[in-house]
């Protein structure tokens, strides 16, 4: 940058020292406010200022509720009317003539709408929509009309009867999903799970089998106990003498050590005879051969 400068302006090494000392103030005169804003701590709002300032949006705020509601009264005296009414049957424009706003008299209008009744004129009282200024100027006019005493003549008495629910009674063995759903404590869910493990067993012998679907418990079993039955079917059986081990897994009742102790014990003694022979195998028990006994045969 020297050797262009003096090449086109003739500048000296003094010269060119002084125009970078120049620059170089330049940007340091530029660079202060910057830094200085940087640095410079923040101030803090004085607190008795911010109070004041509060001070003074509240009283603006309440005196324009303050002058709202003087315009309000001053538009609704202008057209006050006393006269003699019955709050109970008293629409909309009777309560603004009597000094009241719009939506002052459509609130009382939907109280006595909705059922509410004045027995008495210091009820009046009881609606934050009346002030006690109107509460006192109408309430020497007003006149409630009491209710003639054969009305009540003219109403039933409702006589409570008790509600029997049809009971009905379904197969659990023959029944589809809708007819169990029909079973008061059974859903849709229930009766598609009680279809799928009566599927899995080959039908049911008792109703406690119930007990074995999954999710129904003793509370539900004895809410719908007096509405089951198990009709007269033919129980699916699997021959234990030619069953495989995929034939017998179906069968709930049975594990698969248990199914693998059958078949090898069937394989070195022969075929089972009976139940009796059944107990020879060391892992099942008379529980288990009890349970199986229906789904079984020889």
């Amino acid at each position: 940058m020297r050797i262009w400068l003096n090449k086109h302006f003739g500048f000296s090494k003094g010269e060119f020292n002084g125009l970078l000392f120049l620059i170089l103030i330049i940007i340091v005169i530029k660079a202060i406010p910057i830094i200085y804003g940087y640095y410079k701590p923040l101030e803090k709002d004085d607190p008795n200022l911010l109070a004041q300032i509060q001070k003074l949006e509240v009283a603006d705020q309440e005196y324009a509720d303050y002058s709202r509601d003087r315009i309000e009264n001053a538009a609704t005296e202008k057209t006050v009317k006393l006269f003699k009414f019955d709050p109970n049957t008293l629409d909309a424009t009777g309560w603004q003539q009597l000094g009241l706003s719009p939506k002052q008299a459509a609130a009382i209008v939907n109280y006595t709408g909705k059922g509410g009744r004045f027995r008495k004129p210091e009820d009046l009282q009881k609606m934050y929509t009346i002030s006690p200024t109107v509460y006192k100027k109408i309430l020497p006019y007003v006149n409630i009309n009491e209710q003639p005493a054969d009305i009540a003549k003219n109403f039933k008495v409702f006589e409570k009867k008790a509600y029997t629910a049809k009971t009905v009674m379904v197969d659990i063995n023959t029944a589809d999903s809708a007819q169990l759903d029909e079973i008061k404590g059974i859903g849709g869910t229930f009766a598609k799970r009680i279809i799928k493990y009566r599927e899995r067993l080959g039908g049911f012998y008792k109703k406690e089998q119930l007990l074995e679907v999954y999710g129904l418990d003793s509370a539900k079993y004895s809410e719908i106990e007096s509405q089951i039955a198990v009709g007269a079917v033919t129980l699916k059986t699997v021959n234990v003498n030619t069953a495989n081990f995929n034939d017998l897994k179906a069968n709930p009742y049975l594990s698969y050590k248990q199914i693998n102790a059958i078949l090898q014990y069937r394989k070195q003694h022969g075929n089972f005879a009976d139940l009796a022979d059944l107990k020879k195998v060391v892992i099942l028990n008379q529980q288990v051969i009890d349970k199986i006994a229906p789904y079984i045969s020889f």
